[in-house]
């Protein structure tokens, strides 16, 4: 099976194309830098192939269809994930990275197609728990919600090929540079904020089990055209839980301090009123950011396990030690 990654240099992408390479795909994979793809080719250089592609830009629609000739399935991994941004940016790397797939697809009649989205689409600053993919969603919350919920809108219209997008929640693992290494710098540096009591129930997701998920919708019969998953754990666990098990793991300090979130949310948004004028650049804090760890969200799964036979393979525990285990070996 041929398969075309977009994103495959980034933390989730790298470990799609590893895994493809592992099964015996022959892989494309795309992606900006050149050194980070000389890194995924020394990990796995099989059948696999780098393309620099910079989505949104005149040429990216053509190198990426071009690319596209003779692939049997396209996984869509490329992304702006980041909790600020400029409107342009977020449309030019999860909107027209969208269009220029759909080109892709239509161009060579690809058959298959898995989409990677974001339970970022569920947030609303209240808890909540158990979301299944069918509840209604709430305005978007930022622009990174607001444009992956476009490229969802853009994939569901376009009835291109079978569809499987997928809404991870939490992804952590070796390479993630995001969401682990930014809780680690603060336990580092100092204390960590506990709003609303720090009871608030998180789901994360092992790298290996979105790997599993994606392998599967890309090769399991499918019910429907277009096939909308939630994925994590399935572990709900209290922040405040979360991060004793984070620092006992990767052997950090743990301080916390308690802080009303009516006092965060309202520095939030003066950091944020700075940024914007001060020329946009990301805030110290978001109001998004905080928020994800004062409210409840946890995801129900049970339409990807009965319908694609999925199980998440390492729990949370496991997958937290195997992270840290790397972590501290590649900190060193």
């Amino acid at each position: 099976m041929k398969v075309l990654l977009t994103g495959g240099t980034g933390f989730v992408g790298r470990h799609i194309a590893w895994r493809l390479a592992a099964e015996g795909c022959e892989v494309v994979f795309c992606g900006r830098s050149r050194e980070a793809a000389d890194e995924v080719l020394a990990h796995a250089p099989g059948a696999m192939r780098f393309l620099p592609v910079e989505h949104g830009t005149p040429q990216a629609q053509a190198a990426l269809s071009e690319a596209a000739a003779g692939a049997d399935a396209l996984v869509h991994c490329a992304a702006l994930s980041a909790p600020w941004g400029s409107a342009e940016a977020f449309r030019r790397a999860n909107v027209a990275s969208t269009e220029e797939v759909i080109h892709a697809c239509r161009s060579h009649g690809i058959e298959r197609l898995v989409h990677l989205s974001t339970p970022s689409l569920y947030f609303a600053f209240q808890d909540r728990l158990g979301v299944r993919e069918d509840d209604p969603l709430p305005p978007p919350v930022n622009r990174y919600a607001q444009t992956k919920g476009m490229a969802e809108t853009l994939l569901r219209e376009a009835d291109i090929a079978q569809t499987v997008v997928l809404r991870p929640r939490a992804v952590f693992g070796p390479w993630d540079a995001t969401l682990m290494p930014r809780m680690l710098r603060v336990m580092r540096r100092g204390a960590i904020p506990l709003m609303r009591g720090g009871r608030a129930e998180l789901d994360l997701t092992y790298i290996d089990n979105l790997v599993d998920a994606v392998w599967l919708g890309l090769t399991r019969p499918l019910p429907r055209r277009y096939n909308l998953y939630n994925v994590s754990n399935g572990q709900a666990i209290r922040l405040d839980h979360l991060l004793e098990h984070v620092a006992t793991a990767f052997a950090l300090p743990l301080r916390t301090r308690r802080l009303p979130w009516p006092l965060v949310s309202g520095v939030a948004r003066l950091f944020e009123a700075e940024a914007h004028l001060s020329g946009g650049r990301e805030p110290l804090l978001t109001r998004y950011s905080a928020g994800v760890l004062a409210f409840s969200q946890t995801l129900d799964t049970s339409a990807i396990r009965r319908e694609l036979g999925w199980q998440p393979g390492v729990d949370l525990e496991e997958g937290i030690r195997r992270h840290a285990a790397w972590w501290l070996e590649h900190s060193r």
